[in-house]
């Protein structure tokens, strides 16, 4: 008899957090992958998939960009290590993509909205991180309205092809 191997509840890649409000909310005109300087309580409390970034968001300083108000929390796992839940955490980004974010920001008055953080295939903790432009309330009403049709559409599309 073979002993079967038990599932831990740990995020080995995927995603571990999201931002359902951000697309919703803004346009999102680019993404960008980047890292997080975490330490290792943090991954551990991220690989149980326990994060919110829902009221999280990207700002500079110092000609770098860094991830506010995200909540990450004390990993329970018998670590003796504390730190901050709601600190802020310096994103990895190459020069080029720094400048090009930060000139979208100053120019266009775009903002930096993180969408999800989640695991390569490496395993590597990463931020997706979106460059957009916030929806008016008529430009949200247009989104709901056109989510609904698809969902419509697609219903009746499958009630037509039980017919026959």
């Amino acid at each position: 008899m073979v002993a079967e191997k038990k599932k831990s509840g740990l995020i080995s890649h995927g995603i571990a957090s999201q931002n359902r409000k951000g697309r919703f909310n803004y346009t999102i005109l680019e993404t960008f992958e980047a890292g997080i300087v975490l330490k290792g309580p943090e991954v551990k409390s991220l690989r149980m998939g326990r994060a919110t970034i829902n009221e999280a968001y990207a700002g500079e300083r110092n000609g770098e960009i860094w991830l506010l108000n995200s909540y990450i929390p004390e990993y329970q796992g018998g670590v003796l290590s504390r730190f901050d839940t709601r600190a802020p955490r310096k994103l990895l980004l190459h020069k080029k993509q720094v400048d090009h974010l930060l000139g979208a920001v100053s120019r266009s008055g775009a903002s930096l909205v993180p969408l999800d953080i989640h695991f390569n295939a490496r395993g590597v903790a990463k931020l997706t991180l979106g460059l957009g432009q916030g929806r008016k309330k008529e430009d949200k009403r247009h989104a709901i309205a056109e989510r609904d049709w698809q969902r419509d559409k697609a219903r009746l599309l499958r009630s037509k092809g039980k017919d026959y």
